[in-house]
């Protein structure tokens, strides 16, 4: 974790041309690291429920970022299917802590780096039902953020410390996310959670060998809307975090060329796994953006008996009114590739794969 920080400590001096405020971000993160490792083991003596409590048949969603993984897991948990991990419950994920702190977020809000956050692209705050690879940055530093907002604007290509055949963190990962589940059911009240993790997509097998019980949604979206809309979202945090146009436009194309490849790495892995026969298909179910836009009543017809659950009339009418909100929408993002050195025809090139696998031709 320490030579992680000081990589991305060379990355705030060298780049953002940031020094003395990550030596205080530093400090606070290994205090609360510290309250939050006591307070966790505080939490098995006051709901004794934990010890009991399993993590059966999660609904995991997974797929690279902007393929409507944030609506679904959102939908998903507002409409009963499950619990799933607001953003305050994966910074702060000892249940004492937790109902200490409730009454103080209007103000932790003020500090949240979720406050960087572009809404018209993704909107979150830190009482939003969020990714729940956030909780594994924030406890090992490390992971996808780690590398897609930091480390890959180093000097040195740092791609292999997070490539899981090179480095296998999938069994640490695995543990603190079970323990981080089944506090959320217990503080909930529920017995099933709802996850969404872009970082299962490559280890897709080791997942399902860790909760053979999962379901997994993998969503797929047209990669020419994928990666620009990515590139937007992440690049408007570093704006408003760090000034990222006015960055030397040296380093912004080594970055740009990074994220790029990671990306399409994200799609690789997953479908490397999928074609060769490594991932149990009846344990995951393949879920289009273009479909989840224009069919969603028709969409979660299909997804609910998946996940072996009767929908209530509630949810029926919440799947109805959402289908017809989701088939008048019409976006207003519009995405320049050249801004990010890429074109039309790399990515179609690139990613090849995914159209051939799971989109139509008329979507590339």
């Amino acid at each position: 974790m320490f030579s992680r920080m000081r990589l991305v400590y060379q990355v705030f001096v060298k780049v953002f041309k940031v020094r003395f405020i990550p030596l205080i971000l530093v400090w606070i993160y290994l205090s609360l690291r510290v309250g939050i490792a006591a307070l966790m083991q505080l939490d098995k003596l006051f709901f004794p429920k934990l010890a009991t409590t399993q993590v059966t048949r999660p609904i995991i969603i997974v797929g690279n970022p902007r393929t409507g993984t944030t609506f679904l897991h959102r939908f998903l948990v507002e409409q009963g299917f499950g619990c799933g991990l607001h953003l305050y419950r994966s910074v702060y994920p000892p249940i004492l802590l937790q109902r200490g702190l409730r009454p103080l977020l209007p103000f932790l809000e003020k500090v949240s780096p979720a406050r960087f956050h572009q809404s018209a692209a993704h909107d979150t705050n830190l009482s939003s039902v969020e990714t729940d690879d956030s909780t594994m940055f924030l406890r090992y530093f490390d992971g996808f953020f780690l590398y897609g907002f930091f480390l890959a604007w180093h000097e040195d290509d740092l791609l292999s410390l997070f490539d899981p055949e090179i480095r296998d963190t999938a069994a640490r990962d695995f543990d603190w996310l079970e323990g981080v589940w089944r506090r959320s059911m217990v503080a909930q009240g529920k017995d099933r959670i709802v996850a969404k993790l872009f970082s299962t997509g490559p280890r897709t097998p080791a997942f399902l060998n860790r909760f053979p019980d999962a379901h997994i949604l993998y969503m797929v979206r047209d990669p020419l809307d994928v990666i620009p809309s990515t590139f937007s979202l992440v690049t408007g945090v570093l704006e408003n975090a760090f000034g990222y146009s006015k960055l030397p436009e040296e380093a912004k194309a080594r970055y740009h060329e990074r994220l790029y490849l990671a990306l399409v790495d994200l799609f690789r892995r997953f479908h490397t796994d999928w074609a060769s026969g490594r991932i149990d298909r009846s344990r995951v179910m393949v879920v289009s953006y273009e479909r989840m836009m224009r069919d969603f009543d028709g969409l979660m017809a299909e997804m609910i008996p998946f996940f072996d659950m009767q929908p209530t009339p509630e949810q029926l009418a919440a799947i109805r009114a959402t289908a017809d909100e989701q088939r008048a929408y019409v976006s207003k993002h519009k995405y320049n590739l050249a801004k990010y050195g890429l074109s039309a025809e790399r990515i179609r090139k690139d990613c090849a794969f995914v159209y051939d696998t799971w989109l139509t031709p008329a979507s590339a």
